[in-house]
């Protein structure tokens, strides 16, 4: 027998009646919505103020900030496309510029739902340098002969890479002092020569690099200098074992040196020379900032100037669980185990050029500083004035979005932790005590404490 279907058909007209309608309502429904969460929200659901995000999807962190005029909307627009853009070997009609040498194709290759990459080569890179004593003032670190400070791993037709990146992957175990057992992984990255005329010296410092999300990059860049400096702490004279700094940069635009804000290490002055930098050193794609030699470049300043943009008023997602009595202990856990003092809950940040960026209370859990975190995540590369065990505090808004946003990526400068309680468990250095109290809790308090690092 044949099944019976019934059919309800509506006159043009009734079904353009009816999606109007519920076209309004819904409008309705989101206004009434996002009224009653800008008035009624708890601050700290609020990570980055009026750029907050009520999604905590697979692409929470790809959402336009609130608040954005029509046009600053529009350019945000036109700037994702930038981000999405993928290039080709010139010459070509569209997006040509590609190489000759080059890590991927687009922003988003690396940044993927402009989060993490994993890590993996494609959508991971190597840092080189070698371990001379005095670096370039411009560049930070001492350059590879014919490389630089960055392995290009892929090439255009006719060009050679700078080498063959291999990442093999050791594992040990270790256990807690109540005998729950646990395993960390690190990334060991050989180097292999493929142009003849790009020998690798046996000295070459080697840096794996996952690529960092981008969402609420233009709070952190509104944050004033002077409120970050007074963060610092160099000669840890407070005695709390902690001694926060800050890095001091080459901008290639202002042809000075200034406070570092962007990058693992904080080696990157704006996010105007971040952009610029990403795209000549990752894309191979020239630009007004890092041109050809004879001044030209691929891309012009609008494309740099909206790319830029786009990434600047990229919204930051809401928390979430703020009433779980877990969460609210493993909260208390968190800073009784001294993880605020470098992960500071909160921020202000000042004058912007973007309104909606201007004057915000935001919680991105950063200092922005750099810190020692010891033998066991140093490289040993400097870069500027970060030595080789010094790593920018990484911000931990959206943190607990990481495996909703891209399954299996992982966490710390090289994506070596496969869990958050993997990356608690790297800590070194200044970091030492604020682990040691982590393992020395009970088990049902280190729940608490990783659950409400997941509630960011």
């Amino acid at each position: 027998m044949a099944n019976s279907v019934i059919s309800l058909e509506f006159p043009r007209w009734g079904r353009s009646i009816a999606l109007l309608a519920i076209a309004a309502l819904l409008g309705i429904a989101l206004s009434i919505l996002l009224h009653h969460s800008w008035k009624d929200s708890p601050s700290g659901l609020l990570a980055g103020g009026a750029t907050t995000v009520h999604n905590r999807s697979s692409r929470a962190f790809s959402q336009p900030s609130p608040g954005l005029s029509a046009e600053e909307f529009d350019r945000h627009g036109e700037g994702d496309a930038n981000f999405d853009a993928v290039f080709v070997t010139a010459p070509a009609l569209v997006n040509p510029g590609l190489g000759p040498l080059f890590n991927n194709a687009s922003c988003t290759g690396c940044h993927i739902k402009d989060g993490r990459g994993m890590p993996q080569m494609g959508q991971s890179l190597v840092r080189v340098s070698l371990p001379q004593p005095t670096i370039d003032p411009h560049i930070g670190a001492v350059p590879v002969p014919g490389i630089g400070v960055q392995v290009r791993d892929q090439a255009i037709y006719g060009h050679v890479p700078d080498a063959k990146v291999t990442v093999e992957w050791q594992e040990r175990s270790g256990q807690y002092p109540d005998g729950t057992p646990y395993k960390l992984r690190s990334p060991q990255v050989l180097l292999g020569q493929l142009d003849p005329k790009k020998p690798i010296p046996a000295n070459t410092l080697t840096s794996l690099r996952v690529p960092p999300p981008v969402f609420g990059t233009g709070l952190l860049e509104a944050i004033p200098d002077k409120a970050i400096l007074a963060l610092a702490d160099p000669d840890d004279k407070n005695k709390d074992g902690i001694s926060g700094q800050p890095n001091f940069v080459w901008d290639p635009q202002q042809k000075t040196t200034v406070l570092g804000r962007f990058g693992l290490k904080a080696n990157t002055s704006s996010l105007h020379v971040q952009t610029a930098a990403a795209y000549v050193n990752d894309m191979g794609v020239t630009n007004p900032i890092f041109p050809e030699a004879n001044g030209s470049s691929d891309i012009d300043a609008q494309v740099l100037d909206t790319t830029t943009f786009y990434v600047q008023t990229l919204g930051v997602p809401e928390r979430t669980m703020l009433d779980d009595p877990q969460v609210q202990r493993g909260e208390k856990l968190f800073t009784q185990a001294n993880c605020a003092t470098c992960h500071t809950p909160m921020l202000k940040t000042g004058k912007s050029d973007i309104k909606v960026l201007a004057n915000q209370t935001i919680h991105p859990y950063t200092d922005m500083l750099l810190h020692d975190m010891g033998l066991g995540l140093a490289d040993g590369r400097p870069d500027f004035e970060a030595t080789g065990s010094e790593w920018r505090t990484a911000p931990l808004w959206g943190v607990g979005l990481t495996q909703t946003v891209l399954p299996y990526s992982g966490y710390l400068h090289d994506g070596r932790a496969r869990t958050l309680e993997e990356a608690i468990l790297w800590h070194g250095g200044e970091a030492e005590a604020s682990k040691t109290e982590f393992m020395t809790m009970k088990n049902d308090d280190r729940s608490a404490l990783l659950k409400f690092l997941n509630s960011l």
